[in-house]
């Protein structure tokens, strides 16, 4: 498939397909807006209007039995990636699905051993690995900071967000008839913030510092403040603190630092709907220096694509986030869940839930 580019057949029209997918999709450097596919009429009918793909379609079924497309992106409710990944992959398209990959192990388990079965490519959608920021540090991280002494990382969306993001997002298209869960995702809110968003938390965290093996979690809630610090102790001997809290009185806040017996690295993290890449610093201890990149492309959701398509076509590594590894998060946001309610140290491969 070198030199050619990835059509890609997009799953869902609602607000995370318009604010990222079908721009990442026109701007990549490999991958084409192929097919877009809802069940809302007005929805589907609209997004035509403003992207253009080469097709539309009303019906999943019927688009994955288009031999053209080559891979599908699932932008749906959270409940349906797995099930609607798992009717790609049997149809042999590769696939990229939005976080969090799913709230079971059992489904992590099933789509896996498909995604084996069938020789394709599936990729989770943790756009944040791509933050050209966060990819520096992961490779200083890997090169120059020697053996992770210890790992701090916190995200904290705030009370303001959608002041701010509201004025620089396009308003999305919404449709009656678009397609929803059977429940109300954000009835649970413990539920719903940890999957959301301690999702991305616990994937920058094993991104940098490797596998989680036992964490100790704490809650606390008042008012609408949600706020979770948790205690890591990693697979590698490392330790670490997690700091979940929803909303904060104040900025954004999200960031990491990491100490190594060779260097250190300190970075702060943006929205990601401003486009703007982590501010990090990573300091090497050899040569008494500090390297901060300038990061100019910020748009991780493009850089994310591309960079699964380049593993279809060109066979290059994986850079995004495995099924094993969005398993490993789902496990991780079990363990913190347990935690909570037993009250102690749950270690990762000894979990009594299998769902969160």
């Amino acid at each position: 498939m070198q030199g050619k580019k990835l059509n890609i057949g997009v799953l869902g029209c609602g607000p995370i397909a318009q604010f990222a997918h079908f721009e990442a999709c026109q701007k990549g450097r490999n991958v084409a807006l192929f097919a877009i596919c809802d069940k809302a009429v007005d929805l589907v009918q609209q997004m035509e209007m403003m992207w253009k793909p080469v097709k539309t379609y009303l019906d999943y079924a019927t688009m994955l039995e288009d031999p053209e497309i080559d891979a599908i992106i699932i932008a749906t409710a959270d409940a349906l990636h797995v099930p609607l990944a798992l009717q790609a992959i049997h149809a042999g398209k590769h696939v990229l699905i939005e976080k969090p990959l799913s709230h079971s192990l059992e489904e992590c388990i099933e789509l896996e051993e498909c995604a084996e079965r069938n020789e394709v490519v599936v990729q989770v959608g943790h756009m944040k690995r791509f933050d050209e920021g966060i990819a520096y540090a992961k490779k200083f991280v890997d090169k120059t900071l020697g053996e992770i002494v210890a790992l701090k990382a916190w995200y904290g969306d705030n009370t303001h967000r959608y002041t701010m993001t509201d004025n620089v997002q396009p308003i999305p298209f919404k449709s009656t008839m678009a397609v929803k869960p059977i429940s109300d995702p954000k009835a649970d809110p413990e539920r719903y913030y940890m999957m959301a968003h301690g999702s991305h938390l616990l994937d920058t965290a094993q991104f940098l510092a490797g596998s989680i093996g036992s964490v100790q979690a704490h809650l606390r809630t008042i008012q609408d403040i949600w706020c979770w610090f948790i205690d890591v102790e990693f697979a590698s001997g490392a330790v670490g603190h997690l700091d979940l809290t929803i909303k904060i009185r104040g900025d954004w806040h999200e960031g990491f630092q990491v100490y190594g017996t060779g260097g250190s690295v300190f970075a702060k993290t943006y929205n990601p709907w401003f486009y703007k890449s982590s501010e990090v610093q990573c300091y090497s201890e050899d040569e008494k220096v500090s390297y901060s990149p300038l990061a100019a492309d910020g748009f991780s959701y493009r850089l994310q694509l591309e960079a699964f398509a380049d593993v279809i076509m060109s066979g290059d590594p994986m850079l995004g986030t495995s099924i094993r590894e969005g398993t490993e998060i789902t496990r991780g946001m079990i363990a913190i869940h347990q935690s909570i309610q037993d009250g102690k140290r749950v270690y990762l491969d000894q979990l009594k839930a299998t769902a969160i």
